[in-house]
């Protein structure tokens, strides 16, 4: 075995620490050095843990490399010192967290003036964050006295781990007694005032950012946090401050004081809709839920939907006049005016704001007229999805909730009709917007069916224009507002309701069914197999198939095995037995109408005699075991190709005068047969070949061939195989 030659291999970390002067920077070359770390290497564990050893490690880590090394391997030091640190191991914790000069030092590298080296900032913040989890009550204990801690960390939100930091404070914290007393501690510093605050318009992009994923995730671990506590417990003081009117009101304020700023729009909107969100019912999930009439689960807060709606304005106007942005090229083409990420989000706002079924809202929203602004930009970015499905969640909301809030399907006022096609002398002011999203269904999709006549491409607005058509459909037949959408479409003129229903019983019906055809059919598959042009005599008659298959299906079962009719008995050693029952093979039964006279029996029994050779019991069977003498004697008629290849022998035309040589054939005692091998044997002998007798027994279908004797074969003798 390989054990016997020793072949066990001693790290090298091991003979490195024999060494009396072995340095941190020799044991940190070696590749092992974090295996044997992580394996609890008692001797490495220890030399780490010493005060110098650690003193370097905590260097490396917040201290910038020289500049002067070479740049793939400048940080590779500071690297591994931070997964030193962070390996879980229980000394190390113990000495890093206990060690309040160690803290000291990691604590020194936040009062460094930004920016901070974003690959040190986040071997800092995991040094940090481990410690957090490990040794909970000493960390907090030491932050909590330095009174700028969460200022500090704020100056330095550019850089993303210190968001990281930031959201293991509130979530690693256990037990929930001291998280609790964290959480007060992070409100008592104003931390989610101050990340408000820096969502300023005169803020850098990227602190805006930050500062909003940070709003963002708090507001979900807080509320994931509060459904797993129990309910005795206090709330959240940072979830409560998130929700206050005071606070979202500063946001707002924050998002539209001096020059508009996309990025100032885009993170503090983003905020909002978190606040505004749903627990993660998924999008398609959502409009189930619309479709079919339900409410949300759950109840937003009055005092975010009371600090919102006083700025509603602002966003209207985002929507006539967005943050300029220049043209783009596109797939399609150059968008001179692209939509912009401000306005995508100020749609994705109005969504979640009419899925409240807030009264004074969606009210707010119908007189500013926000819904006829929407579906306009539906229209004119027809290749914009992200904006399509918000409108059509709109249209969903609306529908869905006017009719248990006493809210009546809004009218259309102040029509931009430059935006849209067709139909414009029917979109007076004071036109009810479902009636006018009936027009713009109607014109879009003749002039998608004009642009397709001509060779254009679909329109990519089309998926979803059809899903927001089967909506209002849907509604119109037994939808809460049905009465209301009904008395609409009385409204409509005289010709433009007869599109309108054309274009429901033939144009909509039929995109609905080819939209639900499979994309590939199985019904229809066939084999390249040479028999698919052949025509089977016999019916295809699908009842027996179908009874066929149930049959195989009720076979396979867990228990086939002892269903099937064998067990071990009858097939031991000792009792050759095969007869072995087939009831329940035999249970299937098979409705055939076949009578004597039918054309089936006719095709069946012509079938039967062509493919079957019938045997004759009283034709006496020739005994394959019997050992007989075979004669052989030089042929002078070549054997046939058959016997060629059965036997591996090759002849050619000069072999014999007499042309190829044929093999024997059976029953060979007649006159012709011995003028042949007369014949034969005055011939010079061409070949020879030997036989021997045949121990194996021979199969019914080989019953035609006798057993080769061999002999000691003559000069030029063929060989030959009596039959």
């Amino acid at each position: 075995m390989f054990w016997k030659f020793d072949l066990h291999t001693t790290s090298h970390i091991d003979q490195l620490l024999d060494r009396e002067d072995v340095t941190l920077r020799e044991l940190m070359e070696e590749e092992d050095v974090l295996q044997e770390c992580k394996a609890q290497n008692r001797r490495l564990l220890l030399f780490l843990s010493q005060d110098h050893s650690m003193q370097e490690l905590v260097n490396l880590i917040t201290e910038e490399p020289s500049s002067d090394l070479e740049e793939k391997t400048r940080f590779k030091f500071p690297n591994i010192a931070c997964e030193l640190l962070t390996s879980d191991v229980t000394l190390i914790n113990d000495k890093l967290g206990g060690d309040e000069s160690l803290l000291e030092k990691l604590y020194h590298f936040l009062e460094q003036d930004p920016p901070l080296n974003p690959l040190l900032a986040s071997f800092f913040s995991k040094t940090i964050g481990n410690l957090i989890a490990r040794k909970t009550e000493q960390v907090i204990s030491f932050l909590r006295k330095k009174h700028n801690f969460i200022g500090l960390v704020l100056n330095h939100l550019d850089a993303s781990a210190m968001m990281d930091l930031l959201l293991r404070l509130i979530s690693c914290v256990e037990p929930a007694p001291l998280r609790q007393e964290v959480l007060t501690w992070l409100n008592e510093e104003q931390l989610i005032q101050r990340l408000t605050e820096l969502m300023q318009t005169e803020r850098d992009e990227e602190r805006q950012s930050n500062a909003s994923q940070t709003l963002c995730d708090i507001i979900r671990l807080s509320r994931d946090q509060a459904n797993q506590m129990p309910e005795a417990m206090e709330p959240d003081p940072l979830l409560t401050v998130l929700e206050s009117e005071e606070n979202v009101a500063r946001l707002l304020k924050s998002m539209f004081e001096g020059e508009k700023s996309e990025a100032s729009i885009v993170n503090g909107t983003q905020v909002l809709l978190t606040l505004l969100e749903s627990r993660r019912s998924g999008l398609e999930g959502l409009m189930e839920l619309y479709s079919q009439g339900c409410e949300r689960s759950y109840t937003v807060s009055g005092s975010i939907l009371r600090a919102i709606e006083p700025h509603l304005k602002d966003f209207q106007q985002l929507l006539l006049d967005p943050p300029k942005k220049s043209a783009i090229l596109t797939t399609v083409g150059v968008l001179e005016q692209p939509l912009g990420n401000a306005r995508l989000h100020v749609a994705r706002l109005v969504a979640s704001l009419l899925q409240t079924s807030d009264h004074s809202v969606c009210q707010e929203l119908c007189r500013l007229n926000t819904m006829d602004l929407l579906l306009d930009l539906f229209f004119k970015y027809t290749w914009n999805n992200f904006l399509h499905f918000q409108v059509e969640l709109c249209v969903a909301s609306i529908l869905n909730h006017s009719a248990h809030t006493g809210l009546q399907i809004p009218t259309l006022q102040n029509h931009d009709e430059k935006a849209v096609q067709g139909s414009e002398s029917q979109k007076e002011e004071g036109t009810p917007v479902m009636l006018f999203l009936c027009y713009m269904i109607l014109d879009a999709w003749e002039e998608n069916d004009r642009i397709q006549a001509e060779g254009g491409t679909r329109r990519g607005n089309m998926g979803h224009l059809t899903r927001i058509a089967n909506t209002v459909v849907q509604n119109l037949e037994k939808g809460q507002v049905q009465s209301q959408i009904s008395d609409l479409i009385k409204e409509l003129p005289e010709d433009c309701r007869g599109r309108w229903e054309s274009f429901v019983g033939q144009t909509l019906r039929e995109t609905n069914r080819r939209n639900t055809v499979d994309l590939v059919s199985t019904h229809n598959l066939h084999s390249s197999s040479e028999d698919d042009d052949m025509e089977s005599p016999f019916p295809n008659d699908l009842s027996i198939q179908q009874a066929f298959s149930d049959y195989q299906i009720q076979q396979m079962t867990a228990n086939f095995v002892d269903q099937f009719g064998f067990n071990d008995e009858e097939f031991s050693e000792h009792d050759e037995n095969i007869n072995a029952t087939f009831d329940r093979i035999a249970e299937i039964n098979f409705n055939i109408d076949a009578d004597d006279n039918s054309a089936n029996a006719a095709a069946f029994e012509a079938c039967f005699k062509e493919r079957i050779q019938q045997f004759d019991d009283c034709e006496e069977e020739e005994d394959i075991w019997e050992d007989k003498e075979i004669n052989y004697a030089t042929q002078v008629k070549s054997r046939s190709r058959y016997s060629t290849q059965l036997f591996g022998v090759s002849s050619s035309s000069d072999s014999s005068p007499k042309g190829p040589v044929r093999n024997g054939q059976r029953g060979r005692g007649s006159a012709s047969e011995e003028e042949e091998d007369e014949e034969g044997a005055a011939q010079p002998p061409t070949q020879t070949a030997t036989s021997k007798k045949m121990g194996s027994p021979q199969t019914p279908q080989s019953k035609s061939f006798s057993k080769p004797v061999v002999s000691n074969p003559g000069p030029g003798e063929l060989f030959s195989c009596r039959v």
